[in-house]
């Protein structure tokens, strides 16, 4: 496959935005956290799966995977190791740069999630969208990025879709920081306690209903959905607390009730898995 030319971005108010919070946050260092250990296991757990059943159905021992929205490439690397080739498609430049320097053998490209412009139609067998969601507020752009996922992915290949959840918002900065009263008052939170597009500037955040409608809009079928952390992100202290064989049974834990519906929308990340249909 041909790798495309990067594409000059430009630089919007929230591309601006997104940059200078990217140069500050380290993405890499808070998957290494437990709880962001959970998040990564349990996704590339996952990941393993699908690519395994793709595997298997193609013949192949390898396959074609995009990551847009890659970050600094935590899961495009890992997979490049694995021997899958891999292209990496990242908005942020100074995120794109500490991909680029690791010299991983991953195709590292600038774009954005909505016009993914040069690469061909149907070329991935399978397509990560594990950032660029949180960070679209309109559903006009979040449709864009899933339609553009799907333009890139084979027929018979999988799209994993990754949200930010309301409730864990409205838990955990809402109540447990002492900011619900003034959110419902300045109108970044609404009379059903949903978290309004507009109210961070950085983070959008959905429940169950808004992910279910963005998927029928973009014409895609659902092969299932999994809360990528479950409970971690709540319990942070006591994760760390945790000896490493107790450390060990959560992930089993997690494992075995990551599919199940009390757990989908209480999660801090949702991952939605899609084929076309």
């Amino acid at each position: 496959m041909d790798q495309p030319q990067n594409t000059p971005q430009e630089k919007t108010p929230e591309v601006r935005r997104l940059e200078e919070y990217y140069n500050k946050f380290n993405e890499d260092k808070r998957l290494l956290t437990r709880h962001g250990q959970v998040e990564y296991l349990t996704t590339m757990h996952f990941i393993h799966k699908l690519a395994d059943e793709l595997m298997e159905k193609r013949g192949r021992d390898t396959l074609e995977i995009l990551e847009i929205g890659a970050g600094t490439g935590r899961y495009s690397i890992a997979l490049c190791e694995e021997g899958h080739s891999v292209t990496a498609a990242e908005l942020s430049a100074s995120n794109l740069g500490r991909l680029k320097k690791k010299k991983s053998g991953v195709k590292a490209m600038q774009r954005d999630a909505r016009n993914l412009s040069g690469i061909k139609d149907e070329s991935f067998d399978l397509v990560l969208l594990l950032g660029p969601l949180y960070h679209l507020h309109a559903f006009e752009d979040r449709q864009k990025a899933l339609l553009e996922a799907k333009r890139v992915l084979r027929r018979d290949g999988y799209l994993l879709a990754a949200y930010c959840m309301n409730e864990y918002s409205i838990l955990t900065y809402g109540f447990w920081k002492h900011h619900i009263k003034e959110a419902l008052l300045s109108g970044q939170v609404d009379e059903s306690f949903h978290t309004l597009a507009d109210a961070n500037e950085l983070y959008s955040y959905v429940r169950l209903s808004d992910i279910d409608e963005l998927k029928e809009a973009a014409g895609l079928e659902r092969a299932f959905i999994f809360a990528a952390d479950g409970a971690a992100n709540y319990r942070r202290d006591q994760l760390r607390q945790l000896s490493e064989e107790e450390f060990e049974l959560f992930l089993r834990y997690q494992l075995a009730t990551c599919c199940l519906p009390e757990l989908l929308g209480a999660s801090a990340h949702t991952v939605d898995v899609l084929r076309r249909s």
